[in-house]
């Protein structure tokens, strides 16, 4: 497998391929109408003068298989910063084959290596696949926690 699989750092040149697993990831969840990203304003939001998140690309067999983007957080109550995953996503013909194991476990030591308190992200409550296997990888659901959000036409 670890022949097969390759995970590395996205780079500008990627975009693209970015933007096309954010769309494959919406039609997944049934958010396609929520996309108003481009590859313009991806490029400069993950690439440009100021990186607001980062990416990793798993390509298996030389075919991109799948990404995760995530960014920083702080924790008061840790004192330290945290690692928030936006998106993990593995193409569904690729699935089951470890990659978004290794997606995790790549992410994992990116934040043991910058001495991060915790690495969170959230999961849409029908998605019980994604929930068995975040369960397996030892990851515990805050079922206190009420995830708010306020978009620009608010502020």
């Amino acid at each position: 497998m670890t022949n097969k699989l390759i995970i590395r750092k996205a780079e500008e040149k990627d975009v693209p391929q970015i933007f096309n697993f954010i769309k494959e990831l919406a039609e997944y969840e049934k958010l396609s109408s929520e996309v108003t990203a481009t590859e313009e304003t991806l490029k400069k939001s993950l690439f440009g003068e100021r990186p607001y998140a980062e990416v990793l690309i798993a390509e298996y067999e030389n075919e991109p298989a799948g990404h995760a983007i995530f960014f920083h957080n702080f924790s008061t109550f840790v004192g330290r910063p945290g690692i928030y995953l936006e998106d993990i996503y593995v193409r569904p013909h690729l699935r089951g084959k470890g990659i978004g194991k290794n997606l995790l476990l790549h992410l994992i030591k990116i934040a043991k290596e910058r001495n991060c308190g915790r690495v969170e992200w959230s999961v849409l409550d029908w998605n019980k696949p994604s929930i068995e296997f975040y369960k397996k990888m030892g990851a515990v659901p805050m079922d206190e926690w009420t995830v708010f959000r306020m978009t620009e036409d608010k502020f």
